[in-house]
């Protein structure tokens, strides 16, 4: 049974991979008890021209900016403005190792993955950047009855579907981060 206490006492002991010297960009990994267990929160990104990521399920997040106090303040500032949430107070659990992004854009980018719990389910406001968030219970991540092959160009990738087939499926960058913070929590069970 997955529980936020025990996804604390992982990370506690987790050391994550930190690349430097790179763009950055930085994400919040959500989380929130749900009645089944810890839920974590989705956004389905907006479909906009340009963005690599359009369409595409992710974790709240965005480029570092140069009046950002680092990659922790980025995902921070870009969560509040793509859902209105506020992680100011909200428990910082952890972080996740980097992840190079930058292999098909024209210049190398580092993501970062930083993990949050929140008290109680907030009231989320999506801007334009989003077109809908999603809080999935960790239970539905860890099934394999919602693990599928996503078809991407001409490749087939390793995904999960979060909500409606087809459309809420996390898979690439996202699919990583998701399946780094389960393999954290796994060792220590």
């Amino acid at each position: 049974m997955w529980s936020l206490d025990a996804i604390r006492a992982a990370f506690r002991a987790h050391e994550p991979r930190e690349l430097a010297g790179r763009r950055r960009a930085a994400v919040a990994a959500v989380l929130h008890e749900g009645d089944a267990g810890p839920e974590l929160l989705f956004i389905e990104r907006a479909e906009r021209f340009g963005d690599p990521w359009s369409g595409q399920m992710a974790f709240p997040g965005g480029r570092v900016d140069p009046g950002d106090a680092g990659a922790r303040a980025a995902a921070e500032r870009e969560t509040l403005e793509e859902l209105g949430l506020d992680l100011a107070g909200a428990e910082l659990v952890g972080r996740l190792g980097d992840v190079d992004a930058g292999v098909r854009l024209v210049a190398p980018l580092v993501l970062s993955a930083f993990v949050y719990r929140v008290g109680t389910r907030p009231l989320l406001m999506p801007n334009y950047e989003v077109r809908e968030a999603l809080w999935v219970p960790v239970s539905r991540l860890v099934d394999p009855v919602h693990r599928v092959d996503h078809c991407w160009g001409l490749g087939k990738f390793p995904a999960i579907v979060v909500g409606e087939p087809g459309r809420h499926v996390v898979w690439g960058l996202t699919y990583q981060l998701v399946e780094e913070l389960l393999r954290v929590v796994d060792d220590t069970r």
